[in-house]
């Protein structure tokens, strides 16, 4: 909590110095063109990194399998648009850097790393039920292939 309190302090002070700097250094009118450069560059590699993250998600559930991967880098993505699309220059960089897919491929590999140190993932992979009280031999429906049926239907144990 302490550490994003200093970051939503710290970010803006940081990014006001350099885009002063940058003004001093440039001019006025080309560091507003560099800022506006930087927005207009990051809606258009949001909107198309957005859609490639998008298909992959819908080909990964078409392929009924688990987004992860897919989510999390559409996560990243709308982050990175995000920092874009705000004003300065630090936060361009970020921003740039979790839109291009080599650093954000590198970016959700230590996210994953710090994700994983910080929750623990637990399942029950191939437990089965055992004894009369839950239906004899029939496993529990795990990978989410269950139907309606009516309550007197002669499938249904006793």
């Amino acid at each position: 909590m302490a550490l994003l309190v200093a970051l939503f302090i710290a970010v803006p002070i940081v990014e006001l110095y350099i885009i002063i700097k940058v003004g001093q250094l440039i001019g006025v009118l080309p560091t507003l063109a560099l800022l506006l450069a930087g927005a207009v560059l990051g809606s258009l590699l949001l909107r198309h990194q957005g859609r490639g993250a998008w298909r992959r998600f819908n080909a990964a559930i078409a392929e009924r399998r688990f987004p992860g991967r897919e989510v999390a880098d559409g996560l990243l993505i709308a982050v990175g648009g995000a920092l874009l699309l705000t004003p300065g220059f630090v936060t361009d960089v970020f921003g740039l850097a979790l839109l291009i897919p080599p650093t954000r491929a590198v970016a959700s590999r230590l996210l994953r790393a710090y994700l994983s140190r910080r929750f623990v993932a637990v399942g029950v992979g191939g437990a089965r039920p055992t004894g009369n009280e839950s239906g004899g031999d029939r496993p529990y429906d795990l990978d989410s292939t269950a139907e309606e049926v009516d309550s007197d239907d002669p499938r249904l144990p006793d």
